[in-house]
């Protein structure tokens, strides 16, 4: 009996050492921006952050090493419920002052000097005050953006090895690890403005309408500075906020000024469009605008490229397209004659080939690269001058046979015969120009016809037609999302996808929807019969979980070409400890979610875990790696999967002391116990039995499914010895045999006895405790 108890409360103390980790869940810690989002090689400064739920923070983390950061302070805006509190306790404070000054004056006949001691007044009693005004000073009403209103401190230093590329900036909290933000690390001098703080003489809608016909009238003063090139220049954009950089150039100078805001934080939740629109503006020394831009091309983010007609001073201005503002419009521009490419092509090449890539661009080394792809994917390419790295683009590689394309080809009667399956380089080489290409097809096979361009950083906006030798049309399309494109917003590139009606020739037309070309207009045109695939999103990016504790994490395929089968997901060489519950995404589904449990012992730095994707395909092994991301909301609605450079896992934290116990009990994450995946028949219950007690010291146990499929709920739990036995019940009307997917099952206390008093300090609420591992389940006929 004495084991049995024991065990029954290893199994309580268990569950109960992950309070603190479900608050964690409840109140995600967030940061919604980084501010400089970067620094030069070498150097030591003070970053700002701003966010929500960072309380007890204790580090910060750079990715890529050679970075140091070091979190020196923290202020988050006091409650009404504190403000009324601190504003009690003042009142009192300075009453007892008063009274203890009335006192001295009626014993003495004149007033002394104040903290004399003969009031009763004391140092301390000064020292609690001040602390008390330095916490009111904090108090805001209503906060304009609450995501942000948080900020932490953080001494940074970046070792003059540091490699110059973006990194990933991370907060650990009391409640788990943040989300990832740019850090970019630079070679140039760089020049940060001092950190902002929102205006609040800035409130109506109406006042930021006045500012977007005459700016002169911003409520909020230009910011001016002096500066020299080449440089960095670092700021935050205020509503209404208008900054200038002065800044002398000579005769004959190719200025690259690129701008960074959007790069730094992809989407803003509750901001239209969705990010910081910046506009640049240069002016001359007598105050004449010489050139403009408020994107480049299809990015948000503006370039200006400017070849300096004189010796003098020019102006730099930079300021929100509708001059909007708030601390998270955070930019980082470079300006100077630095090597900027503006094009590449072809695009692409095949694996196991050399590729020789034509460059146009500003201030570029050379005209030609020769690349030696190797592995297929998308890489990105720079090239360097004077030890300056350029801008990075990306090129292509695939497995495909290669082709340039030949002119003339505008018309069904000149159009280039291909053999298939092929990958077409070309470009829409003038304004309503139109590529056609014919093949031989027969009857029944499946053809795919993809444009790559938009994704490439053409500016092409395709549409594909296929027709046949009468020029009947089979086939139209202009736009096909590509949920692993999560930067564009604007999904351009063409894809089609058909049976042949018949055997014969066939043509495939490629064009610009605007009826635009020009030499940057490049594509690459894949004809071929369907490459089933698939590419994999882990989110989030962060992970927090107790040590022993269970997370849910969620895995998207990205099926391309038709492909439907299952995908089997594994850790790829994880620290022991590690393990995964239903890492698996059933045949034609999208998205799952899956547990992943951690190990029992803490770690002092986050863990980098890598996941990988298997599936078989056409008779042989496909492995993809899970790509870690951010599943981050646009402008109120729109969602997307932004891909981060590492998945971060921290385990940190020790089981509470167990009350009049006085121990402590290993941490653990209680386990399934019958075997899985669970057959449930339509319209019918199915048995789950769970190694973990129904009743607890401080309440009972409830067990919740979370996001549950359609149709299956847990009808009731009760008691089996030391463990749980959990009925499913099906709804046959909403369930299909062979359906498949996994159940996350949440477990919480409901407080009892003296724990649901309504005493201070005393009452308990409802709180989630533990994640049980994911059940993998299968509906079968009844």
């Amino acid at each position: 009996m004495k084991l049995i108890r024991w065990k029954t409360f290893l199994g309580v103390a268990a569950v109960l050492a992950l309070l603190p980790a479900a608050r964690a869940q409840q109140f995600t810690p967030h940061i919604g921006y980084v501010y400089p989002a970067g620094g030069k090689q070498g150097s030591s400064f003070e970053l700002t952050i701003g966010g929500q739920y960072l309380d007890g923070v204790t580090n910060a983390f750079v990715s890529g090493g050679r970075v140091s950061a070091t979190v020196t302070g923290y202020v988050k805006p006091i409650s009404m419920q504190q403000f009324n509190q601190l504003r009690d306790e003042l009142k009192e404070l300075m009453q007892k002052k008063m009274a203890g000054s009335r006192q001295w004056w009626k014993r003495d006949g004149k007033r002394g000097g104040e903290g004399s001691g003969k009031s009763g007044w004391t140092a301390a009693d000064e020292k609690q005050v001040t602390e008390i005004r330095n916490k009111i000073a904090t108090f805001v009403r209503k906060p304009a953006n609450p995501a942000i209103v948080e900020t932490v401190t953080v001494r940074v230093t970046v070792s003059a090895d540091a490699e110059p590329a973006e990194h990933e900036l991370r907060l650990r909290t009391a409640l788990g690890l943040t989300n990832p933000l740019v850090f970019r690390v630079d070679q140039l001098p760089e020049f940060t403005k001092k950190a902002a703080k929102m205006n609040e003489d800035i409130k109506s809608f109406e006042e930021l309408k006045v500012l977007r016909n005459k700016p002169e009238q911003a409520l909020v003063a230009p910011y001016e500075s002096s500066i020299t090139l080449p440089a960095i220049v670092n700021g935050q954009m205020l509503a209404g906020g208008v900054d200038r950089y002065r800044f002398r150039a000579t005769k004959g100078q190719r200025l690259v000024v690129s701008a960074a805001a959007r790069e730094l934080i992809p989407y803003i939740s509750d901001a239209v469009p969705g990010w910081f629109q910046a506009s640049l503006v240069l002016y001359d020394a007598k105050g004449q605008q010489v050139d403009y831009a408020d994107h480049f091309r299809f990015h948000p983010d503006p370039v200006l490229l400017y070849e300096v007609p004189g010796d003098g001073e020019y102006t730099l201005e930079i300021h929100d397209s509708i001059y909007r503002g708030r601390e998270d419009f955070v930019y980082r521009i470079t300006i100077g004659e630095l090597p900027f490419v503006t094009s590449v092509f072809p695009l692409g090449g095949k694996a196991g080939t050399q590729t020789t890539v034509a460059l146009k661009g500003w201030n570029l080394p050379a005209t030609s690269l020769a690349l030696d792809a190797k592995d297929d994917g998308v890489q990105q390419i720079s090239v360097r001058k004077d030890n300056q790295p350029s801008n990075l683009v990306p090129f292509a590689v695939d497995m495909l046979p290669e082709c340039l394309e030949q002119e003339p080809n505008n018309s069904q009667e000149t159009a280039q015969r291909i053999t298939l399956p092929a990958i077409i380089n070309g470009r829409i080489d003038q304004s309503g120009d139109r590529d056609v290409f014919s093949f031989v097809g027969n009857a029944g096979d499946e053809i795919v016809a993809e444009v790559y361009a938009r994704r490439l950083d053409s500016p092409l906006d395709s549409f594909l037609k296929l027709t046949d030798i009468t020029g009947k049309q089979l086939a139209l399309n202009d736009d096909h999302e590509d949920k692993a494109s999560g930067l564009n917003t604007h999904h351009a590139d063409s894809y089609v996808h058909l049976k042949l009606p018949a055997s014969g020739t066939y043509f495939v037309h490629i064009g610009d929807t605007q009826r635009k070309g020009g030499a940057e207009f490049a594509y690459r045109l894949r004809i071929s019969a369907p490459q089933p695939d698939f590419a994999l999103r882990i989110t989030p990016s962060s992970v927090s979980v107790r040590p022993g504790a269970t997370v849910p994490v969620t895995v998207y395929a990205l099926r391309r070409d038709g492909f439907s089968g299952e995908i089997a997901l594994a850790l790829k060489d994880a620290p022991t400890g590690f393990a995964v519950s239903g890492a698996r995404v059933p045949a034609n589904q999208d998205k799952v979610r899956f547990t992943l449990t951690a190990p029992a012992s803490s770690s002092d730095a986050p863990v980098t875990l890598r996941f990988e994707g298997r599936a078989t395909i056409q008779g042989r092994e496909v492995r993809r790696p899970a790509v870690p991301a951010e599943d981050m909301m646009q402008a109120f609605a729109y969602r997307h999967l932004v891909p981060a450079k590492e998945l971060e896992v921290a385990t940190a934290g020790l089981p509470p002391m167990m009350g009049r116990f006085g121990s402590r009990a290993p941490t653990s994450s209680p386990k399934i116990l019958s075997s899985m995946p669970v057959k449930i028949p339509a319209g019918g219950t199915a048995l789950v039995r769970v190694g973990m007690p129904t009743t607890t010291f401080f309440g009972s146990l409830q067990l919740e499914l979370s996001d549950a499929p359609s149709g299956i709920a847990i009808e009731k739990t009760s008691s089996l010895g030391m463990g749980t036995e959990v009925v499913l019940r099906s709804d046959a009307t909403k369930v299909k045999p062979g359906q498949q997917g996994n159940l996350i099952v949440s477990v919480s206390v409901s407080p009892s006895g003296r724990f649901a008093g309504k005493g201070k300090g005393m009452a308990m609420a409802r709180r989630n405790v533990a994640t049980l591992p994911a059940i993998p389940f299968e509906i079968v006929e009844k």
